[in-house]
């Protein structure tokens, strides 16, 4: 049964071919019978060629011969039926039908091939993308934390767009949100540069002003080396929306570099949280002299922070009009009981409603949430609680169907 079962899967090579794979057999069946029925003159013989060429579209190269053999044979008994299996014409018939059937082989074949090459491309290009992009920890201290990302790409799972949660030792988490110039596959190396910057940085520098310095001075340095230069050489920057929320207090700091504002949602209320030190995109090398200063604000326990990057704000409907997010978000009648995930549904939802599902930018959107410290379910040690690495939804649910999505 084992050989059998292995046969049968070599046989076919793509699961779509199982079924369809009657409508090439049939045609044989049929062929060969109207062509009994027919005067002697009449030769449909030549048509069961249609039969290997139609299963080559369905099936891999074994199915495609085997069906190829039947058809050959059912030329040899029109042939023999018909009393002239000799002549030259049935001869000539057979011989044309066995030639097309070995070449219909042979590119069946060769597309069989390139196809599991560019399979085996495609897991590792998945596992790089993965790696590069680390899903962020479903739960991190005090927070709950719910993400989306859509590449523009296609067959892409990442692009120009960057989000990262990172713990720091002080205790408190640190959150970046970040957008390249240019979207798609094309600006990945320029993201991979400035995710790996903040991963160092956030467990290292105890300000987070002096975090953003850090990947400000590793981004200038490093850009060029990642960014295509061929036609816009020193034009690479990126936008980005550091924060870093201690696990005490109710509150929270961001640094904003060029990257649009935070939204922050508390009882139905709906705040863009605009800077008063806002700084230039990373990578320009013109981080002003005077040191960075922190926006500081108000976010306690039952609060959500949606960060986002342009891709969102700026997605048109079939009428060109852009995505109003602060207003959208004010109007979900079930903000925000349902927790981030909910929140980050509707968010996605609503923006493919908008965009008429056409996405034509990278897509990314991080919510977090203070949860109460009754709704924690891990213990506190050294005064702060722990990170669930294993990614488990507090409440016991399955990861959001969004998020599994984004990545």
């Amino acid at each position: 049964m084992r050989f059998r079962r292995w046969s049968m899967d070599r046989l076919f090579e793509r699961p779509s071919g199982r079924g369809l794979v009657a409508v090439p057999l049939g045609l044989i069946v049929v062929i060969t019978l109207v062509d009994l029925h027919s005067p002697t003159d009449v030769h449909l013989g030549p048509l069961l060629v249609i039969a290997p060429a139609l299963t080559a579209s369905i099936a891999g190269a074994r199915l495609t011969a085997l069906v190829g053999l039947l058809a050959v044979g059912a030329q040899v008994l029109i042939a023999v039926l018909h009393g002239g299996l000799t002549t030259s014409n049935h001869i000539s018939q057979m011989i044309a039908i066995t030639l097309l059937s070995a070449l219909i082989v042979l590119f069946a074949r060769a597309r069989d091939r390139r196809s599991r090459e560019l399979n085996r491309v495609r897991s590792v290009s998945e596992a790089a993308q993965r790696v590069l992009l680390r899903p962020p920890p479903r739960r991190v201290g005090p927070l709950r934390v719910a993400w989306l990302y859509v590449a523009a790409g296609d067959e892409a799972k990442i692009g120009g767009d960057l989000l990262a949660v990172a713990r720091a030792a002080h205790p408190s988490t640190r959150a970046v949100i970040g957008d390249v110039r240019g979207k798609g596959l094309a600006s990945i190396g320029e993201a991979s540069v400035v995710l790996g910057a903040f991963r160092e940085g956030a467990h290292r520098h105890a300000l987070l002003p002096d975090l953003v310095a850090a990947m400000d001075d590793s981004v200038t340095r490093n850009l060029e080396e990642v960014a295509d230069t061929e036609h816009d050489a020193g034009e690479h920057f990126v936008t980005a929306l550091v924060l870093d929320i201690p696990d005490e207090g109710g509150h929270a700091e961001m640094v904003t570099c060029g990257h649009p504002p935070p939204l922050l949602v508390r009882e139905h209320q709906v705040t863009e949280l605009t800077t008063r030190n806002s700084a230039p995109p990373l990578g320009m090398g013109v981080l002003p002299d005077a040191p960075l200063r922190a926006d500081r604000f108000a976010f306690t326990a039952g609060d959500y922070l949606v960060l986002y990057t342009d891709g969102v704000i700026e997605a048109r409907s079939p009428t060109g009009a852009f995505y109003p997010l602060a207003e959208r978000l004010a109007s979900f009648p079930s903000l925000p009981g349902g927790g981030p995930d909910s929140l980050l549904h509707h968010i996605h939802r609503d923006l493919l409603a908008h965009a008429d599902g056409q996405l034509n930018d990278d897509v990314a959107l991080l919510v977090i949430e203070r949860v109460p410290t009754r709704h924690l379910l891990r213990p506190l040690l050294d005064g702060h609680p722990m990170t669930d690495r294993a990614g488990a939804h507090p409440d016991g649910a399955p990861p959001s169907e969004a998020g599994e999505r984004g990545i």
